[in-house]
């Protein structure tokens, strides 16, 4: 009997797995390292581990949700496919005009960054559409078989078609792209209305061509993926997370992989927000520390906050996304010293290979993973649950050249630099959080850190302490937190229809209304046919609104009522309320204008169990001590084992709790606590 969920998360240095177990409540984590030639590798022989751990037989697994960073790494590092554009006559430069925005405002000989799509690789057609939608040229059939010739020669992989008006009326934009496919047998067309038909020609066409640009790569992912799994005989259905903290099936990441590119990130704090939710904890800073990036997010009322503009790269993003920051601080990131003599870190990072110096496979340079083993951070012989040793001599070795160009001296130079790295990634870190906190008018003293990935609880506290949060809570497996996500995510989609309507036009509320209405329609079926794990939907929209004659909207949520109505005196209110709740003002005698509507699907999936450790078990001593250097000292440290602690034990820092996917430092002055469930209250005091 199937009863069994597996969550998988593939990310630069590890490939993570939470599998929980529906007969007995329990959750089994795992973690494997990634194969970067061939991430599918990883997943199989992960599984396999999991499935022995777990005690059960791949046939008992009834679903897989697995997210991955392909797509993104590929657009970061421009690996994707070669690929082509095809554009309204006269719009050839549409990705070389971008914003005319200069890379810095103050630096004139910067140089610009290349487009996604070289110049000579986009392809003007006589087709065009009128603002309206109107049709007022179509090619002539010679044109596109001229043109189908021409891709061919150039040995494209994939062509993305984007006219212009295309938003408003899709048809001469779905006939060319079309009419290329059926003369282009084996090359992906991608067309900028199906993806994301929103107002915007710039961002519209970066879209389509970043959907164009990972495709072929993910589809042959997901075919390897699933030929993998079915050689190991989990023939569960497969989803794949999204980066609006939901999952599709794998047939809808097939049709659009840009829909994934943020996944990852987003997963990690949907399963934040909703262990917030169980502590009573309403504001939260999610912290995801890996081995190349942390990511960091605010969650309030058990909800991720969302943003429909980011950036994937040097390329912005307009499709919605659990909002999330990084900076290129991880495990991995490399420790320097620059020619002027100044400590760097980051944002290069040693990747998996050859990963640290302490990872024995190559590698010379300082990595903060380093720095936590010359400090006494992390037992170099408990990596990974003792499956991974780590090279103590290594890591002290690589920090020691650090230590020297730094001019440092004593036997415990490299100790210093290892503490001199973590204070400068530390204080990059905490720059970080507080522009994204001022950002939005927060105060970090009322929000708790929910740190995960592999280095976020060892980093966590050393956090807290320069940001002045108020607590931490540690995650029962923040090393595969992701992967919980995974399994946590409800199944979520988003769609778009740009209208440009003024509230006070004549039959404006109806138009409105009915577009709603439409799309509610669209979703409802999408979500219908995305499999039986659904067990209920939930519709909710907004409108992108602004007042006449500004440049950008604001994000309006309509309530399901007004809805099937949008009548304008109430939608107009909504619309001045949260101008002045972000502005301070409201334009009473502008006319408010509706751009662009939203509608989002949610299809809940059951939760799943999170265990509560036994209540009479009795609190347990530490496994033992650790020399740990900390402010320009060695301190004798208590360890403790993580599936050791019991319901209500507490200690004092300095300590340490060692688990298989982690391990939590908590510096003097602060005080842990362990809950019903296993999460660590770590808190000043």
């Amino acid at each position: 009997m199937r009863r069994a969920r597996v969550g998988i998360d593939v990310g630069g240095t590890f490939t993570d797995f939470v599998l929980s177990n529906g007969a007995d409540g329990s959750l089994t984590y795992f973690k494997e390292p990634s194969v970067p030639s061939d991430p599918s590798l990883a997943v199989e022989r992960g599984m396999a581990a999991l499935l022995d751990r777990a005690r059960l037989e791949p046939g008992d697994v009834e679903l897989v949700v697995h997210g991955t960073t392909l797509g993104l790494n590929a657009i970061i590092q421009r690996r994707g496919a070669a690929m082509a554009l095809v554009v309204s006559r006269g719009n050839r430069d549409v990705l070389e005009i971008a914003r005319c925005r200069m890379p810095s405002s103050y630096d004139f000989s910067a140089p610009k960054e290349e487009p996604l799509v070289p110049r000579d690789l986009v392809f003007e057609i006589g087709a065009r559409s009128a603002f309206d939608g109107t049709i007022l040229a179509r090619p002539p059939v010679e044109e596109i078989a001229e043109l189908a010739e021409t891709l061919k020669s150039r040995g494209v992989a994939a062509v993305a078609v984007m006219l212009l008006n295309a938003y408003v009326d899709p048809t001469l934009e779905t006939e060319v792209a079309d009419a290329l496919a059926s003369r282009l047998p084996g090359v992906l067309v991608s067309r900028s209305s199906q993806v994301w038909p929103e107002i915007r020609e710039y961002e519209r066409a970066l879209v389509a061509g970043l959907n164009a640009y990972i495709h072929p790569l993910l589809e042959r992912y997901y075919a390897t993926l699933t030929r993998r799994m079915g050689e190991l005989g989990v023939a569960a259905p497969l989803y794949i997370t999204a980066s609006n903290g939901g999952a599709l099936s794998v047939d809808s990441a097939r049709a659009r992989p840009i829909d994934t590119v943020l996944s990852g990130p987003a997963s990690g704090v949907v399963a934040a927000a909703r262990i917030a939710l169980l502590t009573g904890r309403q504001e939260i800073i999610t912290f995801d520390m890996g081995g190349t990036s942390s990511d960091f997010a605010v969650s309030k009322g058990g909800e991720p906050e969302y943003t429909t503009r980011t950036d994937v790269g040097e390329f912005p993003l307009i499709l919605p996304v659990v909002n999330v920051s990084s900076i290129g601080a991880g495990g991995g990131s490399i420790v320097r010293v620059d020619k002027h003599g100044v400590l760097k870190v980051g944002p290069e990072s040693a990747g998996a290979d050859p990963g640290p110096a302490s990872y024995r496979r190559g590698g010379t340079e300082a990595a903060i993973t380093d720095c936590y083993v010359a400090a006494g951070i992390i037992d170099p012989d408990a990596f990974l649950g003792g499956r991974m040793k780590l090279d103590r001599a290594a890591a002290s070795g690589a920090l020691e050249r650090v230590a020297q160009r730094l001019g440092m001296t004593g036997e415990d130079r490299a100790a210093q630099a290892a503490e001199a790295a973590l204070s400068v990634t530390t204080a990059k870190m905490a720059t970080e959080l507080f522009k994204g906190l001022a950002q939005r008018g927060l105060d970090p003293r009322g929000f708790a850190l929910i740190p995960f990935g592999g280095a976020g609880p060892t980093h966590a506290n050393l956090l807290a302490e320069e940001a002045r949060l108020a607590a931490i809570i540690v995650p029962p497996g923040p090393g595969t937190f992701c992967a919980l996500g995974a399994i946590m995510a409800d199944v979520k989609r988003d769609y778009v229809r740009t209208v440009r309507r003024r509230l006070s036009d004549d039959g404006a509320p109806q138009a409105l209304a009915a577009t709603i209405a439409g799309l509610e329609r669209e979703a409802t079926d999408w979500v219908g046919s995305e499999g039986a794990i659904v067990e209920a939907t939930q519709l909710s929209a907004e409108a992108d609104m602004r007042y006449a004659g500004q440049a950008y909207e604001l994000h309006v949520a309509i309530p399901a009522a007004l809805g099937k109505t949008m009548a304008a005196r109430e939608v107009g209110e909504l619309f001045h309320q949260a101008h002045e709740r972000l502005y301070g003002f409201r334009d009473v005698d502008s006319a408010i204008e509706v751009v662009t509507l939203r509608v989002r699907v949610v299809g809940r999936v059951p939760p799943i169990a999170i265990p509560e450790l036994d209540k009479t078990a009795t609190a347990v001593e530490p496994k033992g001590r650790r020399r740990v250097f900390h402010r320009g000292q060695w301190l004798d440290v208590p360890v403790f084992l993580r599936d050791r602690l019991v319901q209500g034990q507490g200690f004092a820092g300095p300590a340490l709790v060692e688990q298989e996917d982690t391990t939590t430092w908590i510096i003097p002055g602060w005080h842990a606590r362990v809950d019903a469930v296993g999460n660590l209250h770590v808190s000043r005091g």
